[in-house]
């Protein structure tokens, strides 16, 4: 077998890459990471450089992994600041380190890319080329961001720590349309959200949900402003571009959604979102004028429409947020692995995620208090999502 690092993913073949690629997940596409690359969102003004790992037998690609040296830690979403202030509390750099994950995007989806049937052979030579280059790079630790289940579990069999967290994501239970989500709600949640519906029509809002085929040139450049204005007023910093939003359309037309709100003859806002063929994926907000409870409509409840009409299975709107769980999300656990050079720290960090796993049960056992759904729902179909460790609950939504 031969291994190559790349600096940018355009040095491999689309055709090779997305044939690894399980549900044709948007994120992990060589269209969306090169869309990356070719606009500036990554690189060395992010703090995300590409050391991508390509395995070729005979020629052929039978293994790959997203992966990136960062000297922050910005647009992860998995928080790991205080461990760099423990590192620099002990005068350690904590500063390069490795990551696995696509770059500002808190989705779960594979990190490990191989041929299917031999994840037994692949997984642990993915790992321990990893590992060799954290060495050679002199990087204090790795991170496998949102792995799912079966490649965490599997890392964690290879000694690295695991951190839990918490994300709201919307369960399709075969609706056939909208109105027949809303009646397995509790009545004053189903009154709740047809009122904030109601607002966004009498308000006299149109909305557009597009794709990257029915999208205009016009389309992007007012969601590139909603977007940038988003980041400007939340002091946080636009990493994406209008050059990459239009990329994306482009070459990745069918997994594009793109709702955008008109008032009059003014586009006022937009949300983002790009689906596989199982899941729908929120992303991006913005607008220009306030408008009560057009947020919700344009980010949960087209996209829920959205995956009753194509008969996607789950809907994951981005990370955080307790105002999802009215409108129908419920509390879902999300995973990371995390390998550690340092003996000493590596032992204090996992003493770390004991302490942060329970926590983060602790807290979905509030908020499952607190889902909108009849309880007779909640016991058919989420059994299987309840925590095992409950308390009393406290959270107030």
């Amino acid at each position: 077998m031969r291994i190559e690092i790349l600096s940018s993913l355009s040095q491999v073949k689309a055709s090779a890459w997305n044939a690894l690629v399980l549900d044709n997940n948007p994120f992990l596409r060589h269209e969306f990471l090169v869309a990356q690359e070719h606009n500036g969102c990554v690189g060395e003004q992010f703090g995300w450089l590409p050391h991508h790992i390509a395995v070729y037998e005979n020629e052929i690609l039978v293994a790959a992994q997203p992966l990136y040296l960062k000297n922050n830690s910005y647009g992860e979403f998995v928080f790991d600041q205080m461990w760099a202030q423990a590192y620099h509390h002990y005068k350690l750099r904590y500063f390069p380190k490795l990551v696995t994950s696509i770059p500002y995007t808190p989705a779960t989806g594979q990190r490990l890319l191989v041929q299917k049937g031999r994840e037994t052979e692949l997984y642990p030579l993915l790992l321990s080329t990893t590992l060799q280059l954290a060495e050679e790079l002199k990087a204090s630790t790795f991170h496998c961001l949102f792995p799912p289940q079966d490649q965490q579990a599997w890392m964690s069999t290879q000694g690295l720590l695991t951190r839990h967290d918490c994300q709201f994501h919307w369960m399709n239970l075969g609706y056939q349309n909208f109105e027949e989500f809303l009646n397995n709600l509790q009545p004053k949640k189903r009154k709740n959200i047809r009122q904030e519906r109601r607002k966004v029509q009498e308000a006299g809002i149109q909305l557009r949900c597009l794709n990257g085929h029915t999208a205009s040139a016009q389309d992007w450049e007012h969601f590139a402003l909603f977007y940038n204005r988003t980041f400007e007023e939340k002091w946080g910093v636009p990493t994406l571009n209008e050059g990459f939003f239009k990329q994306v359309a482009e070459t990745l037309p069918d997994q594009v959604v793109l709702v955008l709100a008109d008032k009059g003859e003014d586009c006022i806002a937009g949300s983002l979102m790009f689906s596989s063929d199982t899941r729908l994926y929120g992303r991006h907000w913005g607008c220009t004028e306030y408008i009560d409870s057009l947020h919700f409509e344009a980010c949960y409840y087209q996209g829920i429409e959205h995956c009753i009409k194509h008969g996607l299975k789950v809907f994951e709107p981005g990370a955080q947020g307790e105002h999802k769980v009215p409108r129908g999300f419920i509390p879902t656990r999300t995973q990371s692995s995390h390998w550690v050079a340092h003996d000493g720290m590596r032992q204090a960090i996992a003493r770390h995620t004991l302490q942060e796993q329970r926590a983060v049960a602790e807290y979905m056992s509030e908020v499952w208090e607190h889902v909108p759904y009849k309880p007779e729902i909640v016991n058919e179909y989420f059994a299987q999502y309840l925590p095992t460790q409950t308390h009393t609950p406290t959270l107030k939504l």
